[in-house]
């Protein structure tokens, strides 16, 4: 039984499940961000649980490998960076932090933008390159934010 779900549960499969998984709680927060079900799934702790907890499979698998020292090679320069991403473990793990913040902007993105009244148009731009780009995206709707907040704020 647990070998059947270590099997299933192999880098490629999460890469998958976790890359297909977060599209239906993005389209949530695009086409109804308002709805009980995007506030219940999208809005609350359960997505990134679910990232999380392939994190936490990953970051132990890589712990029992005997790698875990490996993960401080990023600080020490761009190619050892791209050595470390040479792995697919790290690789992976690093796509799950990336889907795991990324989606958690977005929800922020998209409670945020009710507060201050933020048009749908530059809420859907935002989120759309939040999905692709992350950091990106954030700039965008932060300087549209900027204009409707009518104020700058680091703190909300």
């Amino acid at each position: 039984m647990i070998n059947n779900l270590l099997d299933i549960l192999s880098y490629e499969n999460i890469y998958l499940i976790a890359n297909w998984g977060v599209i239906p709680f993005w389209l949530l927060l695009i086409i109804s961000p308002n709805h009980g079900i995007t506030n219940f799934f999208v809005q609350s702790i359960i997505a990134p649980l679910l990232l999380a907890s392939a994190y936490g499979f990953v970051a132990y698998d890589i712990f029992l490998e005997g790698n875990i020292l490996d993960s401080f090679e990023l600080y020490r320069g761009l190619e050892d960076l791209y050595s470390m991403f040479s792995s697919e473990s790290f690789l992976l793990i690093f796509w799950l932090h990336f889907l795991a913040i990324s989606l958690f902007l977005g929800a922020w993105i998209s409670r945020d933008s009710q507060r201050y009244m933020v048009p749908r148009f530059f809420v859907v731009i935002s989120l759309v390159l939040t999905y692709f780009t992350g950091p990106v995206g954030l700039l965008i709707y932060w300087f549209v934010r900027i204009f409707f907040a009518k104020k700058i704020n680091f703190n909300d």
